[in-house]
Formats: structure tokens, C-alpha cells, sequence
């Protein structure tokens, strides 16, 4: 009882220790806080929210208006024997390839929520559907940090190769719990265009909020924890626990970022050679970063689905990058040029232009939809067939 005792103080005292902290490095530092706040703004208003709000409002009417069944008639046959899931859970799969972080994981949510899948095929999916976007590999990454464009589709390879991996290795995830073995055949009643349009732009429009709540607060807290010198010290224990692996005090730092949020971590990413600047890159893009995983968090909400198997195969995800990248270099070698901005890049992605965000990700989330509405009509098209040739 004694124990628990310290274990309840430490849990109050602790936290009231960090909150101080955090109103004193406000108080010490206003300007810069400031300034990192307008800099997540800048990130929200001119990329996050372009790019991922089409996404997000085409996710919703997947799932609202039952689209996801008609994938998943067409796709159970390779669904279910690779990752142990029913065919519904493409339209996860293919949404959050496309769409990047977090519309992969907000879809799989929603097609357990909707009754759509079970909840072990939804924790699965959760482990390999939240996946970086293309735009962002290869336009950001590739072009704007490597100043290549090769190297952002070796990136893009790595990334893509190692979520079908993780998702092949979480099929043994709760191996007695099979998939449905049709989740289109599952009860589900769809609602009007109406009904799921309105509810698919408010619902998105509170989860645009809750994603840039999270940018502005990690952007500030990594801004006042490189001024007060934490991030020095915690890559200076890193660099000592991991020294034997060739980690550095000056790559732990950029590492420790990285792990915080992504797109800070891999734009720091100058100097060194290229094998291990790569390699890291391809980490950090697999992890994703604890700013997306509290968005997924937020996404979770009372769902009960488990946050352990999904940070699981995030892990998975940037440590198989790595070692394919690894792989990948000693067939295709590349030569970098390093770029000459490399040290304002989030400035830089941050200032990218709204309508050139917009125009890209509502064109490719058109593309997805009319690839949805054609297959769709492919399959009611071959279920109407098969009904007018069933003898009576």
C-alpha cells in the first residue's frame, strides 16, 4: 500500500514539476514561443489543412455511404490471406497510401465504428495503414531536403515495401480471431448523400482542428525545449546509451526531434553521409512522430481499439524502412547534391503555397473517389448479371 502511496505522489508531483517548467520557459522565452506558433500557423493553414481536408471529407463518404463494400467484394480474395482482414478494409489501405497521416488510421476507425470491420481487424489495420504521403516524400523530402528526386522515391519504395511487411507480419496478430469471411455481406445501413456530405465536412472539419491543436503544440514545445537545452542533454544521455551503435551526440539530437515530429526531425537532416541520412529519414517517416500518434490518439477517442498494437507497428514500420533502405542503397546508389536550404526547411515547407496544396490533394482525392464510384459499378454491375442468370 506504501508503494501505491509514492507511485499516486509521484503522479501528482510530477506533472505539477513539468507544468511549472513549461510556464517558466514561456515566461523566459515569449518571442521565440511566439514565433514557433506562427511557424506551426503558417504549416496548418498553407499545408496540413489543404492536403488532408479532401481526404478526410472522401474518407468519411467511403465508409457513410458503403463504398468500402463494394472494394471490399473485389479485394476479400487478397485482403484476407495477406494481412487476416475482410475486403473492406482497402479502402483504409488505399486511402491512407494516398492521403497520408492519419486518413488511414481515421478510415480504419470509422470502418469499426461503422460495424464495417471487427475490432482485431481494425487493430490491425492500424498497424499499416497510416502511412506518409507521396506528395510528401517525394516533393518535400526528396526534391526539397535530398535534392533529389531519386532519393524520394527510394524513400517512397522503403516506406510503402515496409507497411505491406508490417501488415503481413500483424496478420499473426491474435491468430485465433479470423477475418469475416465477407465484410460486405456484414449488416450496415447506409445513409443519404445528404446526410453523410454534411456530416462527412463537419466531422472532418473537427478533426482538421484537433490535427493542427497538436502541430502548434509540438512545434512550440520542441522550439522551448532546443532553447532551454533539454533536447542537448537527452541526445547527450542518447548518444552515451547508443554510442556502441555509432549513434552521435549530433544525429541524437536530430533523432530525438524526429521521434517528437516528423517533419522537423527529417528537414534537420544535413551534413553526414548520405547511407545514414537516408536510413534515418526513412525512420522517422515510418515512425511518423508523437504529434501524429496523438492525433490517432485523438481519433481513438472511447473506441476501445488498442493503442499498443498500433504504436507497435509504427516502430515496426521505421525500423523495416531503415534496413530496406540499407538494402536499397547497396543496389541503387545514389549521389546526393545537398541542397542549399536544407537548414530552413520547415520555414520553407511551412511557406508552400495554399492553392498549389489545395489544387494537388483534391485532384488526387477526385481521382480516388471515381476510382471508388468504377468499381463499384463494376461490382453491381456483376452482381446484377449473376442474379438475372440464377436459375429460379
Amino acid at each position: 500500500m506504501g508503494r501505491l502511496m509514492k507511485k499516486r505522489k509521484y503522479r501528482e508531483v510530477l506533472p505539477g514539476i513539468g507544468l511549472f517548467l513549461a510556464a517558466l520557459a514561456l515566461v523566459l522565452w515569449p518571442s521565440q514561443a511566439m514565433e514557433a506558433a506562427r511557424d506551426g500557423l503558417k504549416l496548418c493553414g498553407n499545408v496540413i489543412i489543404p492536403s488532408l481536408f479532401p481526404f478526410f471529407v472522401l474518407s468519411s463518404l467511403v465508409v457513410e455511404l458503403g463504398m468500402s463494400r463494394y472494394l471490399g467484394r473485389l479485394l476479400q480474395p487478397v485482403m484476407a490471406p495477406l494481412f487476416r482482414v475482410n475486403g473492406t478494409c482497402a479502402a483504409a489501405l488505399a486511402l491512407g497510401i494516398v492521403g497520408g497521416y492519419p486518413v488511414g488510421a481515421r478510415t480504419a476507425i470509422r470502418l469499426y465504428q461503422n460495424g464495417q470491420c471487427s475490432r482485431t481487424e481494425a487493430e490491425r489495420l492500424l498497424a499499416f495503414c497510416n502511412n506518409c504521403g507521396p506528395a510528401f516524400i517525394l516533393g518535400v523530402v526528396g526534391t526539397g531536403i535530398f535534392g533529389s528526386g531519386q532519393a524520394g522515391l527510394l524513400l517512397y519504395l522503403g516506406h510503402l515495401t515496409a507497411s505491406l511487411l508490417v501488415g503481413v507480419l500483424f496478420r499473426f496478430y491474435k491468430p485465433q480471431e479470423k477475418p469475416r469471411r465477407n465484410g460486405a455481406d456484414a449488416p450496415f445501413q447506409t445513409v443519404r448523400f445528404s446526410s453523410a456530405f454534411t456530416h462527412a465536412v463537419t466531422g472532418s472539419l473537427q478533426s482538421m482542428l484537433n490535427i493542427c491543436a497538436f502541430i502548434l503544440f509540438f512545434t512550440v514545445a520542441i522550439r522551448l525545449l532546443s532553447l532551454s537545452g533539454t533536447m542537448s542533454a537527452a541526445a547527450a544521455c542518447l548518444s552515451a546509451l547508443l554510442g556502441p551503435l555509432g549513434l552521435t551526440r549530433f544525429w541524437a539530437e536530430r533523432l530525438l526531434a524526429g521521434l517528437l515530429e516528423m517533419s522537423s526531425g527529417v528537414s534537420s537532416l544535413s551534413g553526414g553521409a548520405l547511407p545514414g541520412r537516408l536510413s534515418m529519414a526513412a525512420f522517422m517517416l515510418g515512425w511518423a512522430g508523437v504529434s501524429v500518434h496523438c492525433q490517432v490518439l485523438a481519433f481513438l477517442g472511447d473506441s476501445g481499439l488498442s493503442m499498443g498494437t498500433y504504436l507497435t507497428g509504427k516502430l515496426l514500420h521505421g525500423g523495416l524502412s531503415a534496413l530496406l533502405i540499407r538494402a536499397l542503397l547497396r543496389w541503387f546508389p545514389l549521389d546526393v547534391p545537398v541542397s542549399a536550404y536544407l537548414a530552413q526547411q520547415t520555414e520553407t515547407i511551412a511557406q508552400l503555397e495554399f492553392h498549389r496544396a489545395l489544387t494537388i490533394s483534391a485532384t488526387a482525392a477526385w481521382a480516388v473517389w471515381l476510382a471508388f464510384l468504377t468499381l463499384a459499378a463494376c461490382v453491381v454491375r456483376k452482381s446484377g448479371r449473376r442474379t438475372i442468370a440464377r436459375p429460379d
